[in-house]
């Protein structure tokens, strides 16, 4: 396995020195898709014609740090596409599977519950209900969180006035550097034949506060800024005591899983799905993938549904649920809990008439912590995945394919893939 862009390698900025949260800021490609961000970088400019320019100039080059090449504004375009034949081959999937299992609903989880009196059997029943979501779904609704009403509201109005803008507005506040992954932009692409998704997204690191490039953050409207410090920051706050039950249903204490997060990682991916009258059953908003991050809490902005989580090879819608959040275990506890909690391939849908915001938060351990089953879980000789550095397992997300759960598969003792030779590629 190798490192697929040569200037990772000899960057001064080398993978091998650099904690965790400055790997997530380097930003390659293969990083972002696995971490659940797809995207293509701008042109840098801020006026459409600027914009059209830089594609034509840029052509099939590729930038540095696995730097994309340029398609067109998925908002803008979607616009455009009066008829079937209008939408553009690249992103038509006619061998996709839209066919959905709506037989099958994902539990709920209330945390209010969750977190009363532990010796009550409500809140043991609940725990159990949580467990039993982690090791059989990976993803499940959660009711009564704590995140204030007013702060949902106020990050949903954020959202809708940011995207409500044209695109040489967006670009002006927020547009993404050639190498960069924080800022407006869509799904990254490597080659021309490669299918595209159908949506924009605007990426921003959160937490840390010092991780943050407030530079991207939009001015527009006004309360963005604020809005998003507030979101960040309860979400945050509510992963965490999440984790802390979650730890539990593990059988261990409250904090061994929770405190890998304490000094976390935080980014922000906020979606824009526009809708498509013309082939919406054949086309994407997300590819399928699982997300190689700790945690992910997702906020459904808009009423629409679009959101498929796969179970036994089939395809389960998940429909917003007023109040709740969307929470999935990611690609780090599977490994953290030996296998135990799942992390699941899911997807975005587009729909017809409709278009489709939210915003999902992404969250990792902090930059000194060990990617590998916990001991406290492992009976000896029964360890289901390698253990790396949080540095080694950022370079295996970027070096591994993107596809499916493909990075687990690398992950895994019985790999075909030894360690020795994931090792060599790091070096």
């Amino acid at each position: 396995m190798e490192l697929h862009d040569r200037s990772i390698k000899s960057t001064a900025l080398s993978f091998q020195s650099l904690p965790l949260a400055l790997c997530l800021r380097l930003r390659t490609t293969k990083l972002i898709k696995k971490m659940g961000v797809h995207r293509h970088s701008s042109s840098g400019n801020v006026t459409v014609a600027d914009l059209k320019r830089g594609m034509e100039a840029q052509g099939r080059k590729r930038t540095q740090l696995g730097g994309s090449l340029p398609v067109p504004n998925v908002q803008s375009l979607a616009a455009s596409c009066h008829s079937a034949s209008s939408v553009p081959r690249r992103y038509i999937r006619p061998e996709l599977d839209a066919a959905a299992d709506v037989s099958d609903q994902l539990p709920v989880i209330d945390m209010g519950v969750l977190l009363g009196d532990q010796d009550t059997p409500s809140a043991r029943d609940e725990a159990a209900k949580l467990r039993s979501a982690c090791e059989e779904w990976g993803f499940f609704h959660l009711v009564n969180h704590g995140v204030p009403e007013e702060v949902i509201e106020q990050m949903k109005a954020a959202m809708e006035g940011f995207f409500s803008q044209s695109l040489e507005d967006k670009l002006a506040s927020s547009a993404q550097a050639p190498d960069s992954l924080e800022g407006y932009g869509q799904a990254f692409v490597v080659s021309e034949e490669q299918k595209l998704d159908w949506g924009d997204m605007l990426f921003l690191f959160t937490q840390p506060p010092n991780m943050r490039n407030t530079n991207l953050w939009p001015t527009h409207p006004p309360a963005f800024r604020a809005a998003l410090e507030r979101y960040s920051s309860e979400v945050k706050k509510m992963s965490l005591a999440l984790l802390m039950q979650m730890g539990r249903g593990l059988g261990l204490p409250a904090e061994r899983v929770a405190e890998l997060f304490e000094d976390c990682v935080q980014s922000l991916r906020m979606n824009y799905y526009p809708p498509c009258r013309h082939h919406a059953d054949e086309l994407l908003g997300i590819s399928s993938h699982s997300d190689a991050t700790g945690l992910t809490v997702l906020l459904q902005v808009s009423p629409v549904p679009g959101l498929q989580v796969r179970r036994s090879a089939r395809w389960v819608p998940v429909s917003p649920l007023p109040g709740g959040l969307v929470v999935n275990v990611g690609d780090v506890l599977e490994i953290l809990s030996n296998g135990r909690y799942k992390s699941i391939e899911h997807r975005a849908t587009i729909n017809a008439e409709k278009e489709r915001l939210s915003v999902a938060a992404f969250h990792s351990p902090r930059a000194d912590c060990l990617i590998g089953p916990l001991p406290e879980l492992v009976k000896e000789g029964q360890e289901r995945y390698k253990t790396l550095s949080s540095e080694d397992y950022v370079r295996l997300v970027v070096s591994a394919k993107l596809d499916g759960k493909c990075l687990l598969d690398s992950m895994k003792v019985s790999s075909s893939q030894s360690y020795a030779v994931l090792g060599e590629s790091f070096k």
